[in-house]
């Protein structure tokens, strides 16, 4: 399985931004999105189970982030929006075969390359 994230860009802060991952083979169970910054661990951000019915958030990112996905093109997406300066990090989308939203790294057995989000002040 290779997930392909993209959509990452350098925007100011309020703007919106959305990225996508494609994995390739079968839907996964559950997909979610990770991010790191510079000097600090890999946080979960949010996660989806394989209806798309169950999502689940991390604290910092609750009401601004949403995360879907269409199935049909094995993609999971994770809307921004009210972007601050502390948003900016590596986002790496995740996916592991079996159901249940964790948000433990340890927990995901694939993993994206990243895609590079900016927000300036």
């Amino acid at each position: 399985v290779q997930l392909q994230a993209s959509g990452g860009g350098l925007v100011q802060a309020g703007d919106s931004l959305r990225l996508s991952c494609t994995a390739s083979g079968r839907p996964l169970s559950t997909m979610a999105w990770f991010r790191q910054a510079p000097g600090k661990e890999r946080e979960f951000v949010a996660g989806i189970n394989l209806s798309g019915v169950r999502k689940e958030y991390g604290d910092s990112v609750k009401g601004r982030f949403i995360v879907s996905r269409e199935n049909s093109k094995n993609t999971v997406y994770l809307q921004m929006s009210s972007l601050t300066p502390e948003d900016t990090a590596v986002y790496y989308c995740a996916a592991k075969p079996l159901p249940g939203i964790t948000t433990s790294t340890a927990n995901y057995y694939y993993w994206g390359q990243g895609t590079q989000v900016t927000v300036s002040s």
